[in-house]
């Protein structure tokens, strides 16, 4: 069954609205390169567009009508956003959930140190990478550091033009014989992916000179002193903004696609639904890259208790309703797809493989080898999803995560269908996937953000 390639049928006003789109994406890649700053930019896109604090109905005691559209969010690192049907809620929501954490490196709690005239920070990286991708590329820092006194210092360094960036460094290749003998697994160590600090030494100091150096510098521009890393979330990304890629700019190339393409995806659908008959819900959660685990992971409670929130806020709240709610809902789990490479060919089956242009991509089961760990969508919630897509002309392709013997990964679709809500992997495809620079295709974009609207609008 060959899928049609979406460029092909595009007219102007769609290619005008195509780049509108992926425009805005970008834009959504470059303030959110972390969790933090994921939510952050998501609560000023929701409130321009009307959303209210879901808070501040609690506290004033009142009550939701359709209509009505409120968000709530974890500790800055999850968000959930509801746009209230005319259905009761207790017949189910429309949801897209996807996760807004990407691979990146982490400064740890005790990281400054001084070896040979270079200061360094230590770090651990997170979630699934491969290590001898993060050497000798710009790096940047983002993230926070809590004081003592309760107030947080904001920090990003190495994003801006006239900023500094950081490195990890690299052994030269006349000296590296031993080295290229190695495992890629073990060509860089975990411990040795340290970010190559600062070198200038402070005149007045005999030892640990450069350190002490770095440390005058963040008191003086940040008011930070070395105990405060014990309270700081600092995490090191890829430099830079994302751009278009290839001589007819047809792909976004950029770090933290994987899933903030989904992430972005389903927020801009999310925004621009208008009156709908099922609540909308649109779920943007933290720690899918190591588990989904932890107060900000879909394993958590914030969505379950947000629903009852929201449920209570509209009068409907019981137990028994929730419950009801939660079963009779649908979703789409909005996360990547891995995108067929011709370069890497062996890897995939072909017949079964997402490709470039061909609009969103539908995961029925992921998981490994035998499905472990897969969600394993229901074929007749599959067939009511293509007869939404077919209505709205929305291109769609069906994949799996490369052969069966291959490989595997896993979403937060399973989480979600133990309710017994009807679940399947719904997403972009990416190139170059958990590398700190991915490519996915403008094309897939602008399917997606159509396909997860028209899911919020029929489903």
């Amino acid at each position: 069954m060959e899928r049609k390639n979406a460029w092909k049928g595009y007219k102007k006003r769609e290619l005008k609205e195509l780049e509108k789109v992926c425009s805005a994406y970008r834009d959504f890649l470059d303030a959110g390169k972390t969790e933090r700053e994921c939510v952050k930019t998501t609560i000023e896109m929701a409130e321009k567009a009307g959303y209210e604090n879901l808070d501040g109905y609690i506290k004033a005691g009142k009550k939701l009508k359709a209509g009505d559209k409120v968000y709530a969010e974890l500790m800055g690192k999850s968000i959930a956003l509801f746009n209230i049907g005319t259905e009761s809620i207790e017949k189910g929501i429309n949801i897209l959930g996807a996760h807004i954490d990407s691979p990146r490196l982490d400064v740890k709690q005790n990281p400054l140190y001084e070896d040979n005239g270079f200061a360094y920070l230590d770090t651990h990286y997170y979630g699934g990478i491969k290590k001898y991708q993060w050497v000798t590329i710009p790096l940047a820092i983002h993230g926070v550091v809590a004081k003592k006194d309760g107030s947080v210092v904001d920090i990003v360094i190495g994003e801006d033009e006239k900023d500094p960036v950081f490195c990890v460094t690299d052994l030269l290749i006349h000296l590296a014989a031993d080295q290229m003998e190695k495992k890629a697994s073990k060509v860089i160590e975990g411990e040795n992916l340290d970010i190559l600090f600062a070198s200038k030494p402070l005149a007045d100091k005999d030892k640990d000179a450069v350190k002490a150096g770095v440390l005058s510098l963040l008191l003086e521009k940040y008011g930070i002193e070395e105990e405060d890393f014990l309270s700081a979330e600092l995490e090191i990304v890829p430099a830079g903004k994302a751009r278009n890629a290839g001589l007819d700019s047809s792909m976004i190339l950029a770090y933290g696609q994987d899933d903030r393409v989904c992430a972005y995806a389903s927020l801009a659908a999310m925004l621009d639904v208008k009156k709908v008959k099922k609540t909308a819900c649109c779920l943007l959660v933290d720690k899918e890259e190591i588990g989904s685990v932890g107060a900000t992971g879909m394993r958590s409670k914030f969505f379950e208790n947000t629903m009852a929130e929201v449920m209570n806020c509209m009068g409907e709240y019981s137990e028994l309703a929730l419950r009801r709610c939660l079963a009779a809902s649908r979703m789409l789990s909005s996360d990547v797809s891995a995108a067929y490479d011709p370069a890497y060919a062996s890897a995939f089956d072909k017949k079964n493989a997402a490709y470039f242009g061909k609009g969103v991509v539908f995961n029925k089961f992921t998981g490994a080898r035998g499905k472990s760990g897969s969600n394993d969508a229901n074929a007749e919630y599959l067939g009511a999803i293509r007869a939404i897509l077919d209505e709205k002309g929305v291109a769609f392709q069906t994949a799996e995560l490369g052969k069966v013997d291959v490989g595997g990964g896993g979403t937060i679709a399973y989480i979600l269908s133990l309710y017994g809500m009807e679940v399947i992997d719904c997403g972009v495809a990416v190139l170059s996937m958990h590398a700190p620079w991915e490519v996915t295709s403008k094309a897939d974009v602008y399917e997606a953000k159509k396909g997860y609207e028209a899911f919020l609008e029929l489903a």
